[in-house]
């Protein structure tokens, strides 16, 4: 294989993608709006990436793509779908595409059409859906919240088996790896928790109360908008959340262990590895 190149490799999933990656011997094309802040090593060419923009001179010598869309963007196959056109026509190998965990519940979901264009493009794919990321609470949305004791989601009751980046990363890299091809794959964590279970994990480790306060999904909406979140893209979140109340996100599988070997890892671990955080 000459290059993998990854999209977003700036971002959470992304970099751990790209260390993945080079951990395993592979040459990879780091792609970013902002490639002047990622580093390049004897394994790893940043380069500039911008949907809509040219794609000729990222897919050159390239055998590979990790694919991911913005995230919560409901315009994401008018984004995607053409780019896995170009990535037909410059002769890729393989995608593998991150999409997530419930996708393919409905045609109609911007990610299953995304999916559906790459299963139908002819070229050698890997589906990833993962589930929520433990590290919404140390890095993402969330974070702050938890900094100032309280998170308010619209989660109710409804649990959500939580899943690493690290863990996702070492799938997309044992997938280009054994050439996985054709497969669809539900990424979980090894266990179900409700977010009183999560918060309480992480105030016990930091010696700090923290509450969970379940709000309806109206007002969560709201609040995400009145800090600069489009509308379209709260409404996608609302659909992530109503997933989550409705027992959407609880289930649990062993696909991680079945493609890398090793389990996955337990939050009550992230949360070790993560002190730093919260603190």
């Amino acid at each position: 294989m000459k290059e993998i190149l990854v999209i977003g490799a700036s971002g959470t999933s992304g970099s751990a993608v790209l260390n993945s990656l080079v951990k395993k011997g592979f040459k990879v094309k780091a792609a970013s709006r902002n490639p002047e802040k990622l580093t390049k090593t004897a394994d790893v060419t940043p380069v500039r990436f911008e949907f809509g923009k040219s794609y000729s001179e990222v897919l050159k010598n390239t055998d590979g793509v990790f694919l991911m869309s913005p995230p919560l963007d409901p315009e994401a196959p008018q984004k995607l779908n053409p780019f896995i056109d170009e990535a037909k026509s410059a002769g890729i190998k393989h995608i593998i595409f991150l999409s997530a965990m419930g996708a393919d519940a409905s045609e109609e979901t911007p990610l299953r059409k995304v999916e559906r264009h790459l299963m139908n493009s002819g070229i050698n794919y890997t589906i990833l859906r993962p589930n929520f990321f433990m590290e919404n609470f140390s890095t993402g949305f969330l974070a702050e919240m938890v900094k100032h004791g309280a998170i308010y989601v619209a989660a109710g009751d409804g649990k959500s088996s939580f899943i690493t980046v690290k863990d996702i990363a070492e799938v997309a890299a044992a997938a280009f790896e054994q050439k996985l091809y054709g497969k669809e794959l539900n990424l979980t964590g090894p266990e179900a928790l409700d977010y009183h279970e999560t918060v309480k994990s992480i105030g016990s480790a930091v010696n700090k109360d923290i509450a969970y306060n379940p709000i309806p999904e109206e007002a969560m909406l709201q609040g995400a908008i009145d800090n600069g979140m489009p509308e379209g893209a709260a409404k996608y979140l609302g659909a992530l959340y109503h997933a989550v109340r409705e027992g959407w996100t609880a289930s649990i599988n062993d696909n991680i262990e079945k493609v890398t070997g090793k389990k996955p890892t337990y939050f009550k671990d992230f949360v070790k590895e993560n002190l730093s955080s919260w603190k």
